[in-house]
């Protein structure tokens, strides 16, 4: 039976993944930072599934779970990593203070590395461990190829994991490890509805406040106009699957429009998208 790892399990895409992956028959290892969600995901997935305990930021606790999952292993390789966990955080660049910059790395990049060294030898860097060797599937975003006002942070971080995967996949050739991107548009998780949790009242008096109800109110509506998880958890199985996986696959609830994104001059997108946001110069 095949093996994988996949951060950020309890919810979402990676809740997604996990059941898809179970289904067709893998023996999947997903992280919660809670234990009620490690009883509830064991109660709901079966003997198949093994929650992980811990937070992608804490090194430590990601190399214990190495550890565990080696041992459950019983010296065979393992068949993925897929790095999904993430946050999304807010607000003007001007105005975000730095910690929040820092946690949004945090999780979204350092999180992915944390994991990646943790559990890359598994998947066959590792020359005592025998099988075919592992893939690691790295979920990034459009925003990782376009940035979008008031979510510089998250636009950065996935940014920075396409950056990352593009050298991480020629650095492991080296051991046959393939590193696919997944690049999903909105998405029906609670990455976006918790958008209404987001307090931003401090930024009352900024100029910027009338830009961030409005985004603020986009993500509510992604949050439940966007894709279906369903549809990126099969992606993730194709690139855990196939023969020969793309390097990256786009996924959007909108193609038309993430086509003219990349077609359109940059100023001219930034002027339609400051007009619809009120981020035109004042007079």
């Amino acid at each position: 039976m095949r093996s994988v790892v996949i951060t950020g399990a309890s919810t979402g895409i990676g809740f997604a993944c996990a059941k898809l992956l179970l289904d067709r028959g893998f023996r999947v290892f997903g992280s919660v930072r809670k234990q009620a969600d490690a009883e509830r995901l064991k109660t709901e997935f079966g003997a198949n599934f093994t929650p992980l305990m811990f937070d992608v930021t804490d090194e430590a606790a990601v190399l214990a779970a190495a550890r565990e999952v080696r041992g459950a292993l019983n010296g065979e390789t393992l068949a993925g990593l897929v790095n999904n966990a993430g946050v999304a955080v807010s607000g003007p660049v001007l105005e975000l203070a730095a910690d929040e910059f820092r946690r949004q790395m945090e999780v979204n990049f350092i999180g992915p590395v944390i994991a990646t060294q943790a559990f890359g030898p598994l998947l066959g860097s590792d020359p005592h461990l025998k099988g075919p060797r592992g893939r690691i599937v790295m979920m990034s975003s459009v925003a990782g190829r376009n940035g979008n006002p008031m979510t510089s942070a998250y636009s950065a971080s996935k940014h920075a994991i396409e950056g990352l995967s593009e050298s991480l996949r020629r650095e492991l050739m080296l051991f046959g490890i393939d590193v696919i991107i997944i690049a999903p548009g909105a998405v029906k998780t609670p990455i976006w509805s918790k958008a209404e949790e987001v307090d931003i009242s401090a930024y009352k008096n900024s100029p910027y406040f009338p830009a961030l109800e409005k985004i603020r109110a986009f993500m509510l509506q992604l949050g439940e106009t966007g894709l279906p998880p369903a549809m990126i958890a099969e992606k993730v199985f194709e690139a855990l699957t196939l023969p020969n996986p793309q390097v990256r696959y786009m996924i959007a609830p909108d193609p038309m429009r993430q086509f003219m994104a990349a077609i359109l001059p940059k100023r001219m997108l930034d002027r339609i998208i400051a007009k619809r946001l009120g981020l035109m110069p004042q007079a």
